[in-house]
């Protein structure tokens, strides 16, 4: 191992061109500039929506692009002209990944298959992210965070458990996709590392999602003949819910026997100790809508700090319910080179320091464009060429 390796960086010299929009791409290649990739972002005039998903700092910048942005690189490019289309190529030649999550029929008609761009890097790990299955009816139908969730089962999931039937307050297709892309793309280095080869992965968000749900709910029905219905028990409870104390809401977890011996002694129910119903896991799980009702009646009784403490003693996980203003209050303050202090959201892979600053703060819309087409060699007289014909955007120009 070189003395230079950094574990918690591994991807440090890894070149990522993203040519993603929104969230799930952009997720996924945060996710790789926090291991240490070197990610050039692919936009155009008028910037990816993340940019404009809310109030930010700059008109160019909002708060969900502060931390979706950092430790990336921008630059403008309009691939639709053929100049455009050869600095992209330029750019795919002397990088290690490229990402995208445009559509089937939008890679063909931009140029950017698989098979296209490893004609000038055959040794390219290519992920590209679409909604459905390239095979099938769907595959070039728009597939968003909404839209997966109602086509995956999420939805049904909440009617079944007693709520309404709504879509997540949270982006959870986009980001779990977004987790799964930058896995694709590791593993592919991994297989190129091994094999010296290239390989394309084709990541279809239903597929994603089907299988992160499913996980648990697909419960007994995934044996056939099925033996019971889908849906894990103690999750589609009705019952399941924060409990409310005298001056607050807390959250346990009773799943072992002895989380369940600690809440009845905090209660004084100790007669339930012995009940037939409750001395197994699966007969806690059949009969989970009283052991929550009974839980309820306990914390009813105690303050939040008397219950977490008689939890903490009975060996009971559980914690006080936290806002989601004091979640993000919480977060480690840090200096945006221009845009001043912003508050940086932990990695969702290990880090050295959590809170440290990220190495390249999020990039205004084009602002690293001389620098990308300096590496590449093109000469100042060129990249003037190609920002007065429109092809790469001037920083600071764009509407």
């Amino acid at each position: 191992m070189s003395a230079a390796f950094d574990p918690l960086r591994p991807l440090a010299g890894i070149r990522v061109v993203d040519l993603t929009s929104v969230v799930m791409g952009p997720f996924a290649t945060q996710i790789l500039g926090d291991l240490g990739a070197e990610v050039t972002v692919v936009e155009t005039p008028q910037g990816d929506a993340n940019r404009h998903m809310g109030p930010g700092p700059a008109p160019d910048v909002s708060g969900v692009a502060l931390n979706l942005l950092r430790n990336k690189r921008s630059i403008v490019l309009d691939i639709r002209t053929d100049e455009g289309y050869d600095v992209l190529l330029s750019m795919v030649a002397a990088a290690d990944v490229f990402v995208t999550n445009l559509r089937p029929g939008s890679r063909r008609r931009a140029r950017i298959t698989y098979d296209d761009l490893r004609a000038v890097n055959p040794s390219l790990v290519y992920c590209a992210a679409v909604g459905h299955r390239p095979d099938s009816a769907d595959a070039d139908t728009a597939a968003y965070d909404d839209i997966v969730q109602a086509s995956t089962g999420f939805v049904d999931v909440n009617r079944r458990a007693g709520l309404p039937p709504v879509l997540a307050p949270v982006l959870v297709a986009d980001k779990v996709s977004g987790m799964a892309i930058a896995q694709a793309v590791t593993a592919g280095l991994f297989h190129r590392e091994r094999t010296g080869e290239g390989v394309e992965s084709i990541l279809a968000m239903d597929d994603v999602m089907r299988g992160f749900l499913l996980v648990e709910h697909g419960a007994a029905a995934i044996a056939e003949p099925p033996q019971g219905p889908s849906g894990y028990p103690r999750l589609m409870s009705t019952e399941r819910a924060p409990l409310p104390t005298t001056d607050g809401l807390v959250t346990i977890l009773a799943y072992e026997r002895h989380h369940f011996e600690g809440l009845i002694r905090i209660g004084g129910r100790t007669e339930m100790l012995d009940d037939p119903r409750f001395m197994t896991r699966l007969g806690r799980l059949e009969n989970i809508d009283e052991l929550y009702r009974e839980y309820r009646r306990i914390a009813e009784g105690y303050s939040t700090a008397e219950f977490l403490a008689a939890c903490q003693r009975e060996g009971v996980p559980a914690h006080e319910v936290v806002t989601l203003d004091d979640v993000v209050a919480a977060l480690p303050l840090v200096d945006h080179p221009d845009l001043g202090a912003y508050r940086v959201t932990p990695p969702v892979v290990p880090t050295s320091d959590p809170g440290a600053p990220p190495r390249r703060p999020a990039p205004h819309l084009g602002e690293n464009a001389v620098e990308v087409l300096t590496e590449l060699g093109y000469t100042p007289e060129v990249i003037d060429a190609l920002m007065a014909a429109g092809v790469v955007g001037r920083y600071g120009q764009q509407p």
